[in-house]
């Protein structure tokens, strides 16, 4: 039994041994609730609407932590080129929209390099500010731009000063505030805010 017992410890150690062969296995993604606070400002992450992050720390999973929680993509891509953040990530994940029952409350979760982003449209994210809103079915996010404008990109070509130029705004004292209490800071959001109203079905996206 020693033996066994010993046997299956090196089977464990050697699995999570990265040789070039084998990758260790990413953390899952956590659920939110309301104890979730954004990163920057300190903020409750459910209040706000549209796509949300949440990156894995290193150096807070072995303390015990979870992870750092961002209300908007933006927020989250200026996390991972401002030089005084923490740099030991090991997961990124975004909301995937295409997947998403609603505007106001995405729940899945989906490897940011494998979505699809538009940038530039007329949607506003989570701290009012222009979004990077993340799709991991093409189509659903060629549809989105046709209807709101923009363009799509993938995550390592989401351009620094499209996250970096107005950082002050919506990280600055403060955090800034929840764009949904403001009507103004949306533009015509009534195709996005209902059930469903993102969904793709065999691949294609919901009209």
């Amino acid at each position: 039994m020693k033996r066994l017992a010993f046997a299956l410890t090196a089977l464990l150690l050697l699995a999570g041994c990265d040789d070039g062969n084998q990758t260790a296995a990413k953390p899952p993604p956590v659920v939110p609730d309301r104890e979730a606070v954004t990163h920057f400002g300190q903020m409750i992450l459910l209040d706000h609407q549209g796509p949300k992050v949440q990156i894995l720390l290193k150096s807070a999973a072995e303390k015990g932590g979870g992870p750092l929680w961002f209300p908007s993509v933006r927020d989250a891509v200026a996390f991972t080129k401002l030089p005084d953040e923490p740099k030991d990530i090991v997961a990124i994940y975004v909301t995937d929209m295409a997947r998403a029952e609603s505007w106001d409350d995405p729940k899945v979760w989906m490897d940011p390099a494998e979505a699809f982003f538009a940038i530039g449209s007329d949607v506003r994210g989570g701290m009012g500010a222009p979004e990077a809103v993340p799709f991991s079915v093409r189509d659903a996010a060629e549809d989105f731009v046709r209807r709101r404008g923009g363009h799509i990109v993938r995550w390592k070509d989401i351009p620094e000063d499209y996250v970096l130029s107005d950082a002050a705004e919506t990280m600055g004292a403060g955090g800034g505030m929840p764009s949904h209490g403001h009507g103004a800071a949306h533009a015509d959001l009534s195709d996005l805010t209902q059930p469903g109203a993102l969904c793709t079905t065999g691949g294609s996206p919901a009209k």
